[in-house]
């Protein structure tokens, strides 16, 4: 008998432990009620039962955008927003420092990072990328586990009336490895709830304790499970609600130390709790995607949903329905929240979700164009009441999926052309090719992930070559190393004999104009040309000349005409690909141009035959040539705002930029001040915010000269060289009568630029060295990473802020003290390595610098107390006799302590110290021995 009910129990908690997604076919009820209510009506009854019953305050969802968390792509959970109360570094002039007990229904999206459900989405009947998460609060031990699981259990069998005899319950048991004691509270509290012993579980570190990551407030939790199969057969238990208790503190030495206050954090998914109330098999069949499921069903050409999953899914044709219906309810969120597609971070994740939706929308389900945007509304029916701002942004959400989704279509046509064309030419047993997959995805206008690359092939049956992707992958690594810090690059180049080969053929410099070619439509976006070209000659990567390459060869390219920069002028070169014209399925991956003698080089990687002679077609990666333009504008502003702030004596001494950042090196007079800083910034924003018109025309190199105001480098220019004005035209700029070079930003240079100011955003300059004397190399952001670099510094500053008033309350003992001590250290060095303003690092550096020495002075004053205060109780306890000799124990110092009437020595040998009367004893007290640690010696 034991042995039967161990087996069934081991069997439980390997079932668990799985968290099983929901089996069975996906309609049929989990019993023969009726659907008792409708979600929305869930998540009320939620909101109103804390609030209402138990006095708590209902706070909105916060954004899906992290505000100043450099941890996180998105908010994937509803303690988000409360990190700093739990902390201890909320800003104590703020309303979140007030809170004590509180509720929320939060948006949570799990894609990309540590947590990311986006592969599973749709294989299975329950992940999600965007879901609810129902959660309440207690603060700083305002209730804390009796309370929390009577609140969960009164609500979910209460109010919710789920019996009973459905319900398990699991609680941390322990672990004698790192010396954690089972959490029997938990145990026993469910036990005088009512809830059966053999339904109460215990679990490991792995399963019942939570961690906010590798330090941080920390503590065991208790889960609450659903049987799916309501006591027919084997238990099938899902996880419903998770109560986590946060009593203690991972150091940053991997100790655990009590939290001087407690706190209460549970979750539980809004969509699952529904699916259980509703008698549902899948979290899909609810109320919250019902909607969008008939919807789609109306919309496409495809056969209903019948929920079906795996094998039995044939087409995939259901598969395609849950991942349009939850990416579709993602994209809403996330751009209502002011997350857009777009190349890097969060945005290429939300980019990757849309494209992935819109894949299988119209070649699973053989959706019309612009389908994806027609589901809009239905997510702001269902969702709108809750979460407003998805009402009030419904427009522009379904303009940017609309225009997302009609970008991607012609692409993924020409995507799947060329996947198709390449499977075709694969033997039996051969793996695809690294170069092919690589291109697709590195050709930002074509927007082929390589995740959405390898499920085309899973479909088809065919590998990737994994070892290719892992050597591609670190190739563009060092690429981008490089760019960030530039160096002589090894590669293609055009040496002096090449030059004078081409010379002495006749072969004229190649024609670049084209890469001017681009307009800003009535939308807001760009519109950048293509370029037809003739192949004029290869080069191996050794630089030799050759009429033909073949498949899977780097060369370099001379063609008569391009659409591409070549790196000059500090910007980086653009990337992008080439196709032969005719031939459109065939994608060669252009990595580089640059400038050799007149002559434009392509560096190329051919995936098939390619010969001199040849047409081709040359397409830049928008998306990259887009972020050098706005960094490159963002350059000459941020030129401007420091010959304004610093005075007409500055001078630019150079400067290189790429999509991901910008650094310009500055002549001044002095190391620039954190006030300095600031103001640079705040001129260059007012710049953006004024969205000016920038103006570029080739003019005649003397029109140039004696013009007040007209910035230019130390260098030789082109005649006719290429003029750069912003907010006024260049022909007014030019006038010397008119003085406008003094009062705008007036430059030459060959470099592409934004045609109005306003696409910058933001700047901020998030490094400041000095690289000689008189000479400053900054680092700056803009647009998306401006905005982030402004929100951690913020947080930050609220945390130095936080520290300084738990300082100024003083610390109850040493412990407490060297806990503040450690926090301020850690916040020093986050505030060091942050993506944040220089001028903020500065003024937080500062404070911290102040916050330790104080920190480090109260520690030591604790410690001379609690030796004062143990020397007092010696005293007293050995008021008699010849000799004392004892220790007090603290983690920096360590006393002995002697009271005498004979020699004071240590080991036998004499030692320093000091001395000092007590009553009528002396006292004298000295360090430990070296070596001697807490609780060292008492021998004497």
């Amino acid at each position: 008998m034991a042995a039967s009910v161990a087996a069934a129990v081991g069997g439980l908690r390997r079932a668990i432990r799985r968290s099983p997604s929901w089996r069975g076919p996906s309609c049929r009820p989990l019993s023969s009620e009726p659907p008792p209510t409708k979600a929305t009506a869930v998540r009320d009854a939620f909101l109103s039962f804390f609030r209402d019953r138990h006095g708590h305050r209902l706070v909105p969802s916060a954004s899906v955008r992290p505000r100043g968390d450099r941890s996180l792509l998105f908010v994937n959970a509803g303690m988000n927003q409360f990190k700093p109360i739990f902390l201890g570094t909320v800003d104590p002039r703020s309303e979140m420092a007030g809170f004590r007990r509180v509720a929320n229904s939060q948006k949570c999206v799990r894609a990309g990072g540590r947590h990311n459900d986006l592969e599973d989405v749709g294989r299975d009947l329950s992940h999600h990328t965007f879901f609810e998460m129902l959660g309440n609060w207690a603060f700083g031990g305002e209730y804390f586990k009796e309370e929390a699981c009577s609140m969960a259990w009164e609500l979910l069998t209460q109010v919710y009336g789920i019996p009973e005899d459905r319900l398990w319950v699991s609680y941390f048991g322990g672990d004698p490895k790192t010396g954690l004691d089972p959490d029997l509270e938990s145990r026993d509290i469910w036990l005088s709830l009512g809830v059966p012993a053999s339904r109460v579980l215990s679990f490991g570190l792995q399963e019942n304790f939570w961690e906010m990551g590798d330090t941080g407030p920390c503590g065991p939790c208790t889960e609450i499970h659903y049987d799916l199969a309501g006591g027919v057969g084997a238990p099938q238990l899902v996880e419903l609600w998770n109560l986590v208790f946060m009593q203690l503190n991972r150091e940053a030495d991997g100790s655990l130390q009590p939290l001087p206050q407690k706190h209460v954090d549970t979750g539980m998914g809004l969509e699952r709790l529904v699916a259980v109330l509703q008698g549902r098999r899948s979290t899909y069949d609810t109320d919250l995607f019902s909607p969008l499921l008939k919807a789609i069903h109306q919309g496409c050409r495809a056969p209903p949903y019948l929920g079906r999953v795996g094998a039995a899914d044939e087409g995939r044709t259901d598969m395609a329905y849950r991942v349009v219906a939850d990416h579709i309810r993602t994209l809403s969120v996330c751009i209502a929240d002011g997350i857009l597609p777009g190349m890097s971070g969060a945005p290429l994740v939300l980019r990757q979700i849309l494209r992935r939706a819109v894949r299988f929308a119209t070649e699973v389900l053989r959706a019309p164009p612009g389908f994806l945007a027609s589901l809009v509304p239905v997510v702001v029916e269902t969702l709108g009441n809750t979460y407003p701002e998805l009402q009030k942004n419904s427009a522009q959400i379904a303009n940017l999926v609309s225009e997302d989704e009609a970008a991607f279509m012609a692409s993924l046509q020409r995507g799947r052309r060329i996947i198709d064309r390449t499977v075709q030419r694969l033997g039996p047993s051969d793996v695809f090719p690294a170069e092919v997959a690589w291109s697709l995805s590195m050709s930002g206008d074509l927007g082929f992930p390589l995740d959405l690359v390898e499920l085309i092939l899973e479909e088809k049956g065919v590998k990737m070559d994994p070892a290719g992707l892992a050597r591609l992958a670190q190739e563009e690594a060092q690429r981008q190393a490089q760019q960030a810090e530039p160096v002589e690059e090894k590669g293609l180049r055009l040496d002096v004999h090449a030059l004078g080969e081409l010379q002495r053929q006749g072969v004229p410099p190649t024609d670049d104009s084209p890469k001017y070619n681009y307009c800003l439509q009535p939308s807001g976006g760009y519109e950048f040309g293509t370029c037809e070209a003739q192949v004029l000659q290869l080069y191996t990567e050794d630089g030799t000349a050759v009429a033909s390459v073949g498949e899977g060869q780097r060369c370099g390219l001379l063609l008569d005409r391009t659409n591409f920069y070549a790196e000059q002028g500090g910007q980086a070169s653009d990337r992008g690909y080439l196709v032969r014209v005719g031939q459109q399925d065939v994608l060669f991956p252009v990595a580089r141009a640059q400038v050799c003698g007149g002559f434009i080089l392509h560096e190329a990687v051919a995936t098939e035959y390619l010969k001199v002679g040849d047409q081709v077609q040359l397409h830049v990666d928008k998306a990259w040539r887009l972020g050098c333009m706005e960094k490159h504008t963002a350059t000459h502003l941020l030129n401007w705002a420091l010959w304004q702030t610093l005075g007409p004596g500055t001078e630019q001494r150079g400067s290189h930029l790429n999509p991901e950042r910008l650094r310009f090196d500055v002549a001044t007079q002095a190391p620039l001040t954190s006030e300095q800083l600031r103001a640079v910034e705040i001129t260059v924003q007012e710049a953006v915010r004024q969205d000016e018109a920038v103006y570029m025309e080739e003019v005649a190199l003397a029109h140039t000269a004696h013009v007040p105001g007209l910035r230019s480098l130390d260098e030789v220019y082109p005649d006719p060289v290429r003029v750069v004005s912003v907010g006024v035209p260049v022909a007014h700029a030019l006038d010397p009568a008119s003085q406008a070079a003094l009062q705008t930003s007036v430059e030459l240079c060959c470099g592409t630029h934004l045609l109005r100011t306003g696409a910058v955003g933001d700047l901020v300059i998030i490094g400041e060295r000095q690289l000689t004397k008189g000479t400053t190399r900054l680092l700056a952001v803009t647009g998306e990473q401006a905005q982030q670099a402004r929100e951690v510094g913020q947080s930050l500053a609220q945390e130095v802020e936080a520290a300084t008033k738990r300082l100024s309350q003083g610390s109850r003992d040493v412990v407490e003290a060297q806990r503040l001590s450690k926090d301020i250290g850690r916040l020093t060095d986050a505030v060091d390595t942050a993506v944040m303003p220089q001028w903020q690092r500065r003024e937080l550096q500062a404070t911290l610098k102040v916050l330790q020495r104080r920190a480090n002075t109260a520690i030591r004053k604790l410690e001379t107390r609690q030796v004062a205060q143990k020397t007092q109780e010696l005293l007293q306890r050995h008021s008699e006799g010849p000799l004392i000799v004892d220790t007090v124990s603290t983690e920096s110092l360590s006393a002995s302590i002697g009271v005498r009437g004979g020699p004071r020595v240590w080991g036998g040998e004499s030692a320093n110290r000091d001395s000092w009367e007590a009553g009528d004893c002396r006292v004298t007290t000295f360090p430990l021995c070296p070596g001697a640690g807490e609780g060292g010696p008492t021998a004497v």
